[in-house]
């Protein structure tokens, strides 16, 4: 290795000598105390499981549905520790892991769903207003920058395909300079900046935001109450919990990656690690070194990605490229600190923005993402209709899992909607093969990816393969 590089990756390990392994929107002295365990036994007409954006979702919108609908929500620790209060914080539009994914598994309802995902981030928009939401949601939209010739001739070549559907309202192209004017990286040469289709927000305000909201509309909430079983009980269902139960005409479960209480849906997930990096805050003269006046998220166009975003306290936020399954598919919280990882972000990171040398990093932290094999998600129902779920979100649900409520209490009143019409909302993906068969595809076909990736993007025999059996897998 030549000193030069040898004083460069000395500097990135420098850059994480005072890091906390932590998520840093859950390092904040806003977040609540937590709501009692349920002690007792309950009665409800909606029960939804799950204390992150799927579940609260569910709650707010049944209560603004029908206002004396008795719900309660059960969360098995706190209200947003988990996916919901790590994530970078993109609100996207898109219902479909974005354009592209949509496009290809549902092209006949890519209009329909793209204007059920506008209205749905306008819906969160005016959520956030209506209840005073402090979570700092800025509606400035996206950038999907090109670091290879390639990536920018097909950014260029997709933005085409876009104005021939009529896809591209609010899209715009730009080339490396008019990308650098907008934030200033060498490595940029090119970009395509959604202007309207996705908000930065501070993700785990907004879960407890929501929290706050649902609760002073009427929901009972209970925080560090696990659901242990789900049963039939009546016309209605029972779940069971370590010092109560609750009865209940109708379910709701958001509970995405962790264990789903209908046991059949289970092998249609799969846990993906993702991991996470916070900086200091930016001086004056560093923010002028890269522009970003904008503020706009950005996420780089190979198939192991980066996502970089500024906080309201203008830190960037740097994460992904990493996507780590767990042989078997299990959630555990030693998972979530991840070393190697975080030295091969910074050492991203800066070379990225070399003129940041010398920023600090605070806080490090990972954790998993519920992924699916169409990378969006999807819906059902169980126990005849009196038990709903939604799953699969794959890294997109700050934005999508309220639309996913939407359809869950559309299921859970027998509604035929637009939501409960579309293709995506009646089939199901293809599931996960059992072990060793889901590690051993995960681990080709990120390798696969990996090799995509140095070879111009060029896709081999088992991504294509993958490509046209719908099974895959997303970094």
């Amino acid at each position: 290795m030549a000193p030069s590089a040898m004083s460069r990756n000395n500097n990135w390990a420098k850059s994480l000598s005072d890091v906390q392994p932590l998520s840093y929107w859950l390092d904040d002295p806003a977040k609540p105390r937590p709501e009692p365990a349920l002690t007792a036994a309950e009665t409800c007409d909606l029960l939804v499981v799950g204390g992150g954006y799927s579940g609260l979702w569910t709650a707010l919108l049944a209560k603004e549905r029908d206002p004396g609908r008795e719900v309660v929500l059960l969360e098995g620790r706190e209200v947003g520790w988990a996916a919901s209060g790590r994530n970078g914080g993109f609100c996207a539009a898109s219902l479909t892991h974005g354009l592209s994914n949509g496009l290809t598994r549902w092209p006949d309802e890519i209009h329909k769903l793209e204007e059920l995902g506008a209205r749905n981030l306008d819906g969160i928009e005016a959520t956030v207003a209506r209840y005073s939401l402090d979570c700092d949601f800025e509606r400035t939209g996206e950038i999907d920058v090109a670091t290879e010739p390639y990536q920018a001739a097909e950014l260029r070549d997709w933005h085409e395909e876009l104005k021939e559907r009529g896809l591209a309202d609010g899209v715009e192209h730009l080339d490396a300079d008019a990308v650098r004017e907008q934030v200033n990286s060498p490595t940029f040469l090119g970009g395509l900046h959604d202007r309207r289709g996705v908000a930065m927000l501070h993700p785990a305000r907004l879960a407890w935001g929501l929290k706050r909201a649902c609760a002073e509309l009427g929901v009972r909430v209970y925080e560090n109450t696990p659901a242990l079983t789900l049963k039939t009980y009546g016309a209605g269902m029972a779940v069971r919990t370590p010092y109560g139960s609750v009865r209940a005409r109708r379910v709701a479960l958001g509970t995405n990656i962790f264990p789903n209480l209908v046991k059949r849906v289970r092998p249609y997930t799969v846990p993906v690690y993702d991991y996470a990096l916070m900086t200091e805050p930016l001086t004056a003269e560093q923010l002028d070194s890269i522009g970003w006046k904008g503020r706009q998220g950005l996420g780089d166009s190979a198939n192991q990605f980066h996502y970089f975003r500024l906080s309201a306290d203008n830190r960037i936020l740097w994460g992904g490229y990493d996507a780590v399954y767990p042989y078997g598919g299990r959630v555990r919280a030693e998972y979530d600190d991840r070393p190697d990882t975080y030295a091969k972000l910074a050492g991203h990171f800066f070379t990225c923005f070399p003129q940041l040398e010398g920023l600090r990093f605070t806080h490090a932290w990972g954790g998993a993402i519920d992924t699916c094999s169409r990378f969006s998600a999807f819906f059902g129902t169980a126990h005849g209709g009196r038990v709903a779920y939604a799953a699969g979100y794959t890294g997109l649900g700050v934005g999508a899992t309220r639309f996913g409520a939407d359809v869950m209490l559309d299921l859970l009143a027998g509604e035929r909607t637009e939501r409960t019409a579309l293709e995506m909302v009646r089939r199901k993906p293809l599931p996960f093969p059992p072990e060793p068969f889901a590690w051993t595809g995960i681990a080709l076909t990120k390798w696969s990816l990996a090799r995509a990736d140095a070879h111009g993007g060029r896709r081999n025999l088992w991504l294509r393969t993958m490509d046209r059996v719908g099974l895959g897998f997303d970094s």
